[in-house]
């Protein structure tokens, strides 16, 4: 799914944080990760999503945590 994204120039959102920051750390060459923590309550998941980037002026190359509140960090 990477290899996709980064030929698309896309930004990527997904819940399987583990194998996605190992990614980020081997290439950091991507329009973006955005790795979420399950989160049942999809409307609120969107929100924080929308949020965090809301104060990010540019994803290139960047790991972007976001994180369903009282969840692991």
């Amino acid at each position: 799914m990477l290899r996709f994204a980064v030929a698309q120039d896309r930004a990527v959102v997904t819940i399987n944080r583990r194998d996605f920051i190992r990614l980020h750390q081997q290439n950091s060459q991507h329009a973006g990760i955005i790795v979420c923590s399950e989160d049942a309550d999809f409307s609120g998941q969107g929100q924080r999503i929308h949020d965090v980037l809301a104060d990010e002026p540019q994803l290139a190359g960047r790991l972007i945590r976001v994180n369903r509140p009282g969840g692991k960090r």
